[in-house]
């Protein structure tokens, strides 16, 4: 008996230690505190409700995209689509998730959870929407699945030699899922889903209350890679609130997609053109109403 309350001993104290050892592993001091709620920068050139993907432009043609003409040709459309009182080429009018890099918007307020091994980084925006950036030195896998947001790599760098990370340098690549485009108004990305996303996440040296995420993309759509400078503002709220937000609740009950074409649901219950001459719905599985 006494032996094996020996091992017992023994067992409890290796697994403290083996704790002890986790816990001193991870020195939250060694990263930038990221802690609570970032919301999106609103500049002068920005919308209500929705983010221009260059913060620093206006919207549309304004953003100077360096598009390949085929892609600025599907821009055009998009806008010219929208003006006509359609939705263009923006996938999450039909409650699709935006991906990224539009996910970076942000559309809601945004979370980071820093970890030694990955970093979460949450917005709500259509469903519950998270980011994983693996941090534990992992190497690209031979095949991945391909996702929305795409899979993150990333590493810490202490680019002030401070002793302290500062930096989060992230990859982001595909395959994704799609189609996808930078912001509302429709600005695609290749219809390939191959791009990549190379990001450096970081508070900013005057104004801790500030973070940026400059974000190089690099997309087949392009005739060269296009780097912006997202921004943060830090909430002021220690316990700020969280909301929830819910595709199918906010928007489906009013909103109707049929094949390529969205409607909008009238309060009778019938289906109503969002735009002018919009073409009604293909019918030919159906039988013919009774007059």
């Amino acid at each position: 008996m006494l032996f094996r309350g020996l091992i017992g001993a023994v067992a409890v104290m290796a697994m403290l230690i083996a704790t002890g050892e986790g816990a001193r592993a991870f020195d939250d001091a060694q990263y930038p505190n990221l802690k609570g709620q970032w919301l999106r920068a609103r500049p002068p050139a920005g919308v209500i409700g929705q983010a221009p993907f260059d913060p620093d432009k206006s919207w549309g043609l304004a953003q100077q995209a360096p598009l390949t003409p085929e892609y600025q040709k599907v821009l055009e459309a998009s806008l010219a689509d929208q003006a006509a009182g359609g939705q263009g080429f923006w996938p999450s009018a039909k409650c699709l998730a935006v991906g990224m890099p539009a996910i970076m918007g942000p559309f809601q307020p945004m979370e980071f959870v820093v970890l030694p091994e990955v970093t979460y980084v949450r917005i709500d925006h259509n469903r519950d929407t998270r980011r994983r950036i693996f941090t534990d030195g992992r190497d690209w896998p031979a095949e991945i699945e391909p996702t929305w947001a795409g899979y993150s790599i990333g590493r810490w760098t202490d680019a002030d030699r401070d002793g302290r990370y500062s930096v989060l340098e992230v990859e982001t690549r595909g395959p994704f899922k799609g189609p996808r485009a930078y912001d509302a108004t429709g600005l695609p990305l290749h219809f390939d889903n191959q791009s990549i996303f190379k990001e450096r996440i970081f508070r900013d040296k005057d104004d801790p209350k500030i973070l940026h995420d400059v974000i190089t993309t690099i997309d087949h759509a392009l005739t060269r890679p296009w780097t912006v400078d997202k921004k943060y503002v830090h909430s002021p709220n220690p316990r700020p609130r969280w909301g929830e937000v819910s595709c199918a609740e906010n928007m489906n009950n009013s909103m109707i997609a049929i094949g390529r074409e969205s409607y909008y649901m009238s309060g009778d219950g019938m289906l109503m053109p969002v735009r002018k001459n919009q073409p009604p719905p293909d019918l030919r599985y159906f039988k013919p109403s009774q007059k």
